[in-house]
């Protein structure tokens, strides 16, 4: 009988329920001296990752916290064991997550390699339950919407790499407007043909520094699209509730403005050297906050006036959508805590944050007709 599963098993009782490098050390040299045990070590890798949907988590979480916890040698173990394990993806935005992986295994000596998989196992192993994201029954992928989806980040990504404010806001409005009539003629279809749409949910990573006002920035993202967005500050991302359309513009619409707001905040500390005085992390902290704070200001009025210009069939089915969005985000996170601010005492970060947001090149939707 083959020894392989049982090297692999005393490696893992040396390695993986400790934390000393010592153990560390131990179980990567048995697994490095048994070369017959690598298809063992990879089977069970592939059951920590099923291990990991069980607990409600999706490749796009894996790998973005692992890359947040450890290496890039990880990243590429546990996304070579996320395309490994999966057979069947859950919906089209799991499809869209496997698709986007870079598999390829890392290249390293035999001992390097073993110790990096027990460091990404022991990883795996403590992973927390995460409120699993349920697909909507009929949701798919339709070719259209991927033509759509398609032409809103062409048109995103001129804006944010155009050095002309004019035409960066004319993309940009262009942009807002395709992604108004998706959202509105989705929902107008759903509901003239009484299809069973429900709302869902997307997590999208919220990386340091600065998470907090990011955070709030896709708060307010997602408030102006009719979603509802829960920070899991521990685990490094947010929870965006909507119907599917709306989810996609959250995506787009808080990356692009991130990558404006990155732009101008070193811009403007760039200025504030040039004259003289110094700026720190409160610069910064204080700059995205004001960003954040404003933004959220100018969406949120752009999302009344739409409410406002509502008329006829379409006020009472956005009402409704709104409604489902909120019990479905309640149903998920029952119990919520609010989380303030913290260091934003640079008066003139707070003051560069604010200018820039109102330079952002970003439209609400326009009225509706």
């Amino acid at each position: 009988m083959s020894s392989t599963p049982a090297t692999v098993e005393r490696a893992f009782e040396a390695a993986l329920y400790s934390d000393s490098d010592s153990a560390l050390d131990t179980g990567a040299s048995m697994l490095a001296a048994d070369p017959a045990s690598d298809a063992e070590l990879a089977r069970r890798g592939e059951e920590f990752v099923a291990r990991a949907w069980r607990r409600g988590w999706q490749p796009a979480d894996l790998v973005r916290f692992v890359r947040r916890e450890l290496e890039d040698v990880h990243v590429q173990l546990v996304s070579a064991l996320i395309v490994s394990e999966n057979d069947e993806p859950h919906g089209p935005r799991w499809a869209a997550q496997l698709e986007d992986l870079d598999a390829q295994p890392p290249r390293t000596d035999r001992f390097s390699y073993a110790t990096a998989a027990l460091e990404l196992y022991r990883l795996l192993l403590r992973l927390p339950s995460i409120e699993p994201l349920v697909v909507p029954e009929g949701t798919a992928a339709a070719p259209q919407d991927s033509r759509m989806l398609t032409r809103i980040r062409a048109l995103l990504a001129k804006a944010e790499a155009t050095g002309f404010p004019e035409e960066a806001e004319a993309l940009s409005a262009k942009a807002q407007e395709l992604m108004a009539r998706h959202s509105i003629d989705e929902a107008l279809l759903a509901s003239r043909t009484h299809a069973k749409n429900a709302p869902g949910a997307c997590r999208i990573g919220v990386e340091p520094p600065y998470e907090t006002a990011k955070a709030v920035l896709l708060g307010a993202v997602a408030g102006a699209n009719r979603c509802r967005a829960v920070w899991n500050d521990h685990l490094g991302f947010s929870t965006v509730v909507g119907f599917e359309p709306d989810l996609e513009s959250v995506e787009l619409l808080y990356t692009s403005l991130l990558v404006q707001a990155t732009a101008a905040m070193t811009k403007a500390e760039a200025a504030q050297r040039a004259g003289g005085r110094k700026r720190t992390k409160t610069f910064r902290q204080s700059f995205l906050a004001a960003y954040a704070h404003r933004i959220g200001d100018r969406l949120a009025s752009a999302a009344e006036s739409q409410v406002a210009s509502a008329e006829g069939e379409l006020l009472p089915v956005l009402v409704a959508r709104d409604v489902a969005v909120t019990d479905h985000m309640e149903r998920m996170f029952p119990e919520t805590v609010t989380t303030r601010l913290r260091g934003v005492t640079d008066a003139a970060g707070w003051q560069e944050g604010a200018a820039a947001a109102d330079r952002a090149q970003v439209r609400g939707r326009r009225p509706i007709p």
